[in-house]
């Protein structure tokens, strides 16, 4: 069991890595919940600064659900059932406990053009 442990943790902190939003956004997350809409509307506030192209809150959409399916978000739900906003999971919060290596790593120059590319060419 430990072993997968480690495997959900690793894949968890590589997605929270590797996404557009910056602490303030999973800091914001831990102490209620964000819609998709919310986070395009400020995005200075919870977009890191290499993605600022980004156009809209489909793109923001998408990435809320690759965070959601390796476990670190959740959909927020109501009395009515599931709601376009989100929360953080319990894997999120471990992994957020010690945020320092997560958000300070630079990315490479070519990472960095791959994922502007990736953006700027999904169908909208």
């Amino acid at each position: 069991m430990l072993l997968i442990d480690q495997k959900i943790f690793r894949r968890a902190k590589k997605g929270i890595r590797n996404c557009p939003f910056n602490l303030f956004l999973f800091q914001t997350l831990q102490k209620g919940s964000l819609s998709a809409q919310n986070v395009f509307e400020h995005k200075a506030k919870y977009l890191n600064q290499d993605f600022m192209f980004i156009n809209s809150s489909l793109f923001i959409e998408n990435e809320f659900l690759k965070l959601i399916k390796i476990g670190v978000l959740r959909r927020e739900v109501d009395g009515q059932g599931l709601t376009s906003k989100v929360r953080i999971t319990p894997i999120g919060r471990q992994v957020l406990e010690d945020p320092a290596d997560l958000f300070t790593k630079e990315i490479s120059v070519i990472k960095k053009i791959i994922t502007c590319l990736k953006y700027q060419l999904t169908p909208r």
